[in-house]
């Protein structure tokens, strides 16, 4: 059995990069979210955010684990900003597809916000994930064709949040 993930932190080649490594990711795809325009494009994606769908095995990554190198490899508190790339596409965000995903988010988000590791408040949005339109050929698996292309995600390994008990 999988699930379903799609969350946004700036410019989906780097997330894709990073993410697609983790054990228990089975699927990576980017694309256009969050926003206004049907079948967005790279060219015309109006108020959609740059992000990523990820299709994992629970049993192996939890959605929690996700979340947390998330929030490891991009900056949840500069507001539509990532490094160098500023604007709305770059926004921070998480789409949650159930009720149990939200309540994670949300509890994943109080944690960091709690935990003062991170250079400010998490002003990452949290919506009902929409449509998804999948980026064009050239974006998908971009760093993998280029290894030395440009990204502005990295893990920082100060930001990492403490142990939760063994129930997690």
């Amino acid at each position: 059995m999988t699930e379903r993930a799609v969350l946004a932190g700036g410019c989906f080649w780097g997330m894709q990069d990073l993410i697609r490594k983790l054990p228990g990711v089975q699927e990576t795809r980017v694309g256009y979210t969050g926003g206004d325009v049907p079948n967005a494009t790279y060219r015309d994606h109006g108020t959609h955010a740059e992000g990523i769908e990820i299709i994992f095995d629970p049993s192996v990554i939890s959605y929690r684990k996700l979340l947390e190198f998330f929030f490891q490899i991009h900056d949840p508190t500069t507001p539509n900003r990532q490094g160098n790339d500023r604007g709305l596409s770059y926004r921070s965000a998480i789409y949650y597809v159930n009720e149990a995903q939200k309540d994670c988010a949300l509890d994943t988000i109080a944690d960091v916000n709690a935990s003062g590791i991170w250079p400010g408040r998490v002003v990452t949005e949290v919506e009902p994930v929409g449509d998804f339109w999948e980026a064009e050929p050239e974006h998908q698996d971009y760093l993998e064709r280029f290894p030395n292309g440009y990204t502005c995600h990295f893990p920082r390994a100060n930001w990492v949040l403490p142990k939760r008990d063994a129930a997690e």
